[in-house]
């Protein structure tokens, strides 16, 4: 990232361009707004420092050419001949500020360097939302290796039919990843998300195999099942562990033979839908229990996806945040806050009990504008953590602000942090940091 200095004057160039060298600021530098645009055009700057006389167009017509371009391009203006109007005109044009001459060394560094700040920011916000963009077709969101092989299952299951088992916390995405295998499948009927949570027992064969006009009292007339209406497409048959034994038998007979008797009926009715289980418990431990059968335990345990909980992928919480902050921009008719380094390496440190889901609520309060906080009795964890692992957390958010700085270059991000480039790569090795996701 480096600064476009735009001066005539030699000795305030060399002035400028010494004081930015100092500020370990690189630079390049042009005489004119006609030689800057076409620097501008080869090699796009993090920021630009730019005179407001200028030979031929001046400053002010020179923010209003940058800014078509890029209206996020932070351009500061400096004059020797300045005003209150003149002031007021520049940063109603946009510019980022103004420095009326003669600045001091440090007033020109401060500046510059929050100037570069907000550049970089920006800069990441646009590579966050460029990775979402990429990945949101199936909805899967992360570039951690736990996603990475959420999404390759994903993608090798979905065509070959066979039923699924999804397992992972409250609020991972098991249902994200159920429509992400039913719309990957080529599948043309529709999908039906069951909560067997929620399905009292009293009524369990009626809602999922129908029922035959007179079947009991009530029943008026004949009803489709929700496994019979969801001939050609999917069932996600959610919170499967809490399903009582007797309906488990049930269930494992449709599992085998894909045909239903509905409720006061004797014909059998054969049914055609893929059917994915999701469990936030484990199966096996149930089944070894008794409280979930064996039979049917192995019956879905054929193909199988893991939900990583957010605490175990905190590198794809940027990108998650940028994700649900755009959704709920969308939903609201808001504009989505601009992610500061702060607010992510606070987020990164969250545990995130709730997973994906309590993320997507904190991006709903973020964009209707409310405070963000967190209680922290909720936030502090129940036994804290060890100062080799307080450090290691800390040493990590040092690393990706440099990363991110730096634009996943580690030699530059080893000069930053002044350290030898071996033991940055050690570093980012033992805390499992992947450069490239912070390369534009």
């Amino acid at each position: 990232m480096h600064v476009l200095l735009i001066e005539d004057d030699p000795i305030v160039m060399i002035g400028a361009a010494q004081a930015l060298r100092l500020a370990n600021i690189e630079t390049r530098q042009a005489t004119s707004v006609e030689a800057a645009l076409n620097q501008f055009a080869n090699e796009c700057p993090a920021v630009i420092l730019s005179d407001v006389r200028l030979p031929g167009d001046d400053g002010f017509a020179l923010l209003r050419r940058v800014r078509e371009r890029d209206s996020e391009l932070p351009v500061i203006l400096m004059t020797g001949h300045g005003d209150i109007r003149m002031a007021v005109e520049a940063m109603h044009l946009g510019a980022y500020d103004f420095l009326e001459k003669p600045f001091s060394s440090e007033r020109l560094a401060d500046v510059t360097r929050r100037a570069l700040e907000k550049r970089g920011l920006v800069l990441e916000n646009r590579r966050l939302q460029a990775l979402v963009a990429a990945q949101q077709g199936q909805g899967l969101i992360g570039q951690t290796p736990a996603m990475v092989e959420v999404r390759r299952r994903v993608a090798a299951l979905a065509p070959t039919q066979v039923d699924v088992l999804l397992r992972g916390e409250t609020g991972t995405g098991k249902e994200v990843v159920a429509r992400a295998i039913h719309d990957a499948s080529g599948r043309t009927g529709p999908f039906v998300a069951i909560n067997c949570g929620a399905l009292p027992e009293s009524i369990f064969e009626s809602e999922m195999f129908g029922h035959e006009a007179g079947a009991f009292t009530g029943a008026t007339r004949k009803r489709v099942g929700k496994l019979e209406h969801a001939r050609g497409g999917t069932v996600l048959l959610d919170e499967i562990e809490s399903l009582p034994m007797s309906q488990q038998v049930k269930l494992l007979r449709v599992l085998q033979e894909r045909v239903i008797e509905r409720l006061g009926g004797n014909d059998p009715v054969r049914i055609d839908c893929r059917f994915i289980a999701a469990a936030k418990a484990d199966l096996k431990a149930l089944s070894d229990s008794g409280q979930f059968r064996h039979d049917l335990y192995y019956r879905l345990h054929v193909a199988t996806i893991e939900l990583p909980p957010l605490r175990e992928r905190r590198d794809d919480i940027p990108l998650l945040l940028a994700h649900c902050l755009k959704l709920s921009a969308d939903r609201y008719n808001t504009t989505p806050p601009t992610l500061t380094q702060e607010a992510l390496s606070h987020w990164m440190a969250y545990e995130w009990h709730g997973n994906v889901r309590e993320l997507r609520n904190v991006a709903d309060r973020m964009c209707l504008g409310l405070e963000p906080a967190i209680d922290q009795t909720q936030a502090a964890p129940a036994k804290p953590d060890s100062l080799v692992t307080q450090i290691d957390a800390f040493e990590k958010r040092l690393l990706i602000q440099a990363l991110i700085e730096c634009e996943g270059n580690v030699s530059l991000s080893a000069e930053r942090l002044q350290v030898p480039r071996k033991t940055l790569y050690d570093k980012i090795g033992r805390l499992h940091i992947d450069p490239t996701r912070f390369r534009l």
